[in-house]
């Protein structure tokens, strides 16, 4: 085992530290499920202390007002972070189960560059600026400024199946717009989460308090403290529906700013026209990162013309898709977080079968690999749009294929979903394969080949995949409020 030197501990009002009680946690490696190291287990008094320094730093420093010194930070963060990259690269492989290729990408060095996205932004931003004088109802002429301001602290809650990437896009962009932060980790992947503390504990101008870092076990409820404390002003949380419903609740009481991300189903629609054996190639990214993505395209509309080449031509992708070995540049499917997600997947996909779905290809362990939390890139066909498999989120390497009628019954299916996070059209032309993704009720929606995901396009879900954006000028103004100050005289020009 390489010596991945993670950062064990909290970061809490500036200080890298241990829990107040001293507890740890191990965590551990899926690719070989050995303990890859241990980490610290934040308390509930470990809790209250990161959202006292939050709220400190937002009530009694210049920090939300600060541009020039928040630039100065996000700078200085980054160049760290940077810095750290390869270490922290061996550590996001063995605690997650990332392969080594996607870390090159979207799961490490891409998030990292992202961040000059936000600099960028914060640097041109208009907090503050004039806007037309239309009258009044209490007559006068007055000039008023619409004024953008930090919401206040934030509470940021992120899954472990893209830790770095997710850490990094609620973090930024809350600190640029002048919030301070406590981030709590995901109990599986902790490390995503503390290498930012110990990058942020070596920037000199980001003060104490401005930002927090928390992991802890399940044992201690962490996420209901920070969504009910009325010292936190904004809940930024990722993860599935039903939690996020929880954290509704609980933000409710205080009547706090709430941005959700949510689960997903999403559809991918290959029209009649399409080059079959191209889109069944894409068709087969349900395996990245073994399917642990919330907008993985899960479910394959298929013309019933085309629904049998379209199987046969899977059938045989699927039986070809390498895994097993994370360090592999040419893999780019790893295991399953932990032993109790596999389970979770195996039992669903035996719900397929009782469902009346056909098993292609997969389905179960695979015998070559004694250790690992690893599934079979696994097909299921004859899948009606009513099934649980097609209807709930499996979160595994499986694909339910579903036939249509014509483009109609296609988007008719692919809107048939409490859901409503991504999906994807493939058309042999642009302008029909358009037609189809712009009736989709969905936050992203993929044409022929290209990918939404990029810092400045804003991301996020309808119906119950979630509230608001997250990247993006939207994804920033997510941490500001807005308020409207009128002063006699005529508006700026």
């Amino acid at each position: 085992m390489k010596n991945l030197n993670p950062e064990e501990l909290l970061f809490i009002d500036g200080k890298l530290t241990s829990s107040e009680s001293g507890d740890t946690y191990e965590v551990i490696n899926p690719s070989t499920e050995e303990v890859a190291g241990i980490v610290a287990a934040a308390s509930l008094k470990d809790a209250d202390l990161a959202l006292a320094a939050a709220r400190r730093c937002f009530d009694e420093t210049d920090w939300s007002t600060n541009t020039a010194k928040r630039i100065k930070a996000l700078k200085q963060m980054r160049d760290g972070l940077k810095a750290s990259a390869d270490e922290w690269r061996e550590q996001v492989i063995a605690e997650g189960g990332c392969p080594r290729p996607l870390t090159h990408g979207p799961f490490l060095d891409g998030p990292i560059n992202s961040i000059d996205y936000s600099i960028e932004l914060l640097e041109g931003y208009q907090f503050e600026q004039s806007i037309e004088d239309l009258g009044s109802l209490m007559g006068g002429e007055t000039n008023r400024i619409v004024r953008k301001e930090a919401a206040g602290v934030v509470a940021a809650i992120t899954p472990w199946n893209a830790p770095v990437q997710i850490n990094i896009n609620k973090i930024i962009p809350a600190l640029a717009a002048g919030c301070t932060v406590v981030l709590k980790g995901a109990y599986e992947t902790p490390w995503a989460a503390t290498m930012l503390g110990r990058v942020a504990a070596n920037c000199p101008d980001l003060p104490a308090g401005a930002f927090n870092v928390l992991t802890s076990s399940p044992k201690v409820s962490l996420g209901s403290k920070l969504t009910s404390d009325p010292r936190v002003d904004v809940i930024s949380f990722t993860g599935s529906t039903a939690t996020g419903r929880t954290v509704m609740e609980s933000a409710s009481k205080t009547i706090k700013k709430v941005f959700l991300e949510l689960g997903g189903k999403s559809a991918m629609v290959v029209l009649d026209d399409a080059d079959i054996a191209e889109a069944m190639r894409h068709a087969a990214f349900i395996t990245y990162h073994a399917g642990q993505g919330c907008a993985h395209n899960t479910r394959l509309l298929v013309p019933r013309s085309r629904y049998v080449e379209a199987i046969s031509l899977l059938e045989q992708i699927f039986r070809a898709i390498p895994y097993g070995d994370v360090n592999d540049m040419n893999q780019f499917m790893g295991p399953l977080i932990s032993a109790k997600q596999r389970e979770r997947v195996l039992s669903y996909i035996e719900i397929g079968k009782a469902e009346g779905a056909r098993l292609v290809v997969g389905g179960g362990k695979p015998q070559n690999l004694a250790k690992g939390y690893f599934i079979e890139p696994t097909l299921l066909a004859d899948v009606d749009n009513n099934m649980r498999i097609a209807q709930e989120e499996i979160f595994g390497p499986v694909l339910v294929v579903i036939p249509f009628d014509d483009d109609n019954d296609a988007v008719r299916i692919a809107n048939d979903s409490i859901y409503g996070l991504a999906g994807s059209v493939i058309s042999a032309s642009t302008e029909r394969a358009l037609h189809v993704a712009r009736r989709i009720r969905t936050g992203s929606l993929n044409v022929n080949g290209a990918y939404f995901l990029a810092p400045n396009a804003p991301f996020g879900g309808y119906k119950q995949s979630g509230i608001g954006r997250e990247m993006g000028i939207e994804g920033f103004e997510e941490y500001l409020q807005t308020k409207t100050i009128a002063i006699p005289g005529k508006a700026d020009k």
